[in-house]
């Protein structure tokens, strides 16, 4: 993973373009850094096979295959889909943490943690709100 340059992607809209096509919570989130309420999105407790993507562009990002429950609240996976991210520092709430961002439009997504399962050891903690999920067709 390399640091996202913030301007550097593939899809770029102005805020009023975003608005036009995100929910308000989705745009608080994906385009402003927010964060939703722990245990808020149905998709913490969603398991069956499928495919997580960005809610602002689409790009595939996570497997259910890699999905597990952390108990924080929030999906959490321990891999990404190979190319599907991008990260940056983030210096907020008095901590240094590592920022996820969907690496073709740089929507906030969440962040990166070292506490996750094997094989990875890594948490990636997203925002609900800034995925969709399309459950495998049988």
């Amino acid at each position: 993973m390399k640091p996202s340059q913030k301007d550097n992607f593939e899809i770029v809209k102005s805020d009023q373009e975003w608005r036009e096509i995100l929910t308000p919570e989705q745009f608080n989130v994906l385009r402003k850094h927010g964060t939703e309420r722990a245990f808020t999105s149905s998709l913490d407790k969603t398991y069956e096979p499928g495919t997580y993507f960005c809610a602002g562009c689409g790009q595939p990002l996570f497997t259910s295959e890699t999905k597990y429950n952390s108990g924080t609240g929030w999906p959490s996976f321990y891999a990404p889909m190979e190319g599907a991210i991008a990260t940056s520092v983030d210096r907020s709430l008095f901590m240094t943490r590592t920022e996820v961002h969907c690496s073709r439009c740089g929507g906030h997504l969440g962040h990166v943690f070292p506490d996750g399962p094997a094989p990875t050891g890594q948490r990636y903690c997203m925002n609900g709100v800034s995925l969709k999920f399309v459950p495998e067709q049988a």
